[in-house]
């Protein structure tokens, strides 16, 4: 049997004032990426047919970040609770008749299999008005709490605010998640009442009222880690902690070597190929394609950047964003690589910056080289032939070419193109003057004696 369509209602009006930030929570990164927008990527797995996102405070944000999601806006004006809030995503919905998820902005670790396996138990033979994501943290603190029979069919769910010492003793607690029809979602909202501690009209008000028409409701249990919400800038470490974690083993699992994996940090879209070595503390941006068989050594910052494969990178190198390293190419210590590509078996060893350059095939980069690329006012471009050689402490003004085979001598500084197979020398003459330090020192030592 077909499952039906899918809409996803994505809560994000509250106003996370235990942030402390002129930022919206729902857009404060894990991974380089809003928290929203992971969890909105996780959403579209499933090809839902809808997707609305409730705003409230702080809306102008939210939406512009939308730009080309294919989410529609709802507008909690006032924060009513999150049944208040859910109904606010009526009139976009009207149209549409399938099962709805109900997610949080600020949960943005839930997998798509957890929410295809709420939507599996909403469609199951028994038929449950609706299905509740349940978990059992370790401490149960303030949560909501679920009575549940053995089956995981639902007695009874009740605010912490409102729970009887005997209730608040049950460790199985209510993440918020839920899936439900939207033929039932709306009307069974409309009878929710705000008779509580808080005077709020509760989501979760919908199953007793579904279970005071006799219509069973279900719990499915996630682990903890995956509902956790971020409502401070320790909740939101915590949960960057818990994505890392994840995307640590799923490259190990993928055949990269993690030599201390709790000191890699990945971004949310680090591709990594088969067979490579991240020694410890190595931290990626995002924007980064590393092929197979690559070694990154120890310290090294990555960010844009494309390394192909054979190639080694650091220790504590850095790579910013248009950096290419192609096959087998290296950069070692303290060299940064800006908007720049290295050929194949390239080299640029040592306390190097190639900015705005193409350096070709074979060619070596000498310690302490530069490429002088900005004037104040504008970029310009180095071109370093195939089989060239720079040697150490050099400066290429740009624009500049550097031609095949051509060698750059020590501690030159070059403003003019050299031809291929050139020796290309920038220095002051050197010149030596017989005795001159003795009679300095012998000049100095009487001064000081005087």
């Amino acid at each position: 049997m077909s499952q039906p369509p899918i809409a996803a209602i994505i809560l994000a009006a509250g106003q996370g004032t235990r942030m402390k930030s002129d930022r919206h929570k729902v857009l404060h990164p894990i991974a380089g990426h809003p928290m929203l927008h992971h969890l909105l990527t996780s959403v579209d797995r499933l090809h839902p047919a809808e997707k609305v996102v409730v705003v409230g405070a702080g809306r102008e944000q939210v939406e512009a970040s939308l730009a080309g999601r294919g989410a529609s806006i709802a507008v909690q004006a006032e924060q009513l609770g999150t049944g208040h809030a859910v109904q606010q995503a009526e009139e976009a919905l009207q149209e549409f008749s399938g099962d709805v998820l109900i997610l949080y902005g600020d949960v943005p670790l839930v997998t798509e299999a957890t929410m295809q396996r709420m939507l599996d138990r909403l469609n199951a033979p028994d038929a449950p008005v609706a299905v509740v994501l349940g978990f059992r943290p370790a401490d149960a603190a303030a949560y909501g709490r679920i009575v549940a029979d053995a089956d995981g069919g639902i007695a009874r769910m009740v605010e912490f605010k409102d729970a009887t010492p005997e209730e608040r003793a049950v460790t199985l607690c209510n993440s918020g998640l839920l899936a439900v029809r939207a033929a039932d979602l709306f009307a069974l909202l409309a009878r929710v009442g705000n008779d509580n501690a808080a005077g709020e009209y509760y989501l979760p008000d919908i199953i007793m009222l579904a279970a005071s028409d006799g219509r069973k409701s279900a719990v499915i249990e996630a682990d903890a880690s995956e509902v956790a919400g971020v409502n401070s800038r320790a909740e939101l470490a915590a949960v960057e902690a818990e994505w890392q974690r994840r995307r640590r083993a799923e490259a190990m699992a993928a055949g990269v070597t993690l030599a201390a994996p709790e000191t890699v940090w990945f971004a949310h879209d680090t591709v990594l190929g088969r067979d490579v070595t991240i020694a410890p503390h190595v931290v990626f941006g995002p924007g980064v394609h590393i092929a197979d068989n690559v070694t990154i050594h120890a310290f090294s910052h990555i960010e844009g950047a494309t390394v192909e494969s054979g190639a080694e990178v650091g220790p504590y190198a850095r790579l910013r964003p248009g950096a290419v390293l192609r096959e087998k190419s290296k950069v070692g210590n303290f060299v940064e690589v800006k908007k720049s590509e290295l050929g194949v078996g390239a080299k640029a060893n040592h306390l190097t910056y190639l900015g705005d350059a193409t350096v070709g095939a074979g060619a070596n980069i000498g310690a302490g080289t530069i490429t002088c690329n900005y004037d104040g006012y504008f970029k310009y471009r180095t071109e370093i032939g195939e089989g060239a050689f720079v040697g150490s402490n050099s400066a290429l003004v740009a624009p500049v070419k550097i031609g095949n085979g051509a060698i750059v001598g020590a501690g030159s500084v070059i403003t003019r193109d050299v031809e291929t197979d050139a020796l290309a020398l920038g220095r002051g003459a050197q010149e030596a003057k017989s005795g001159w330090a003795r009679r300095f020192r012998d000049m100095m030592k009487s001064k000081k004696a005087g």
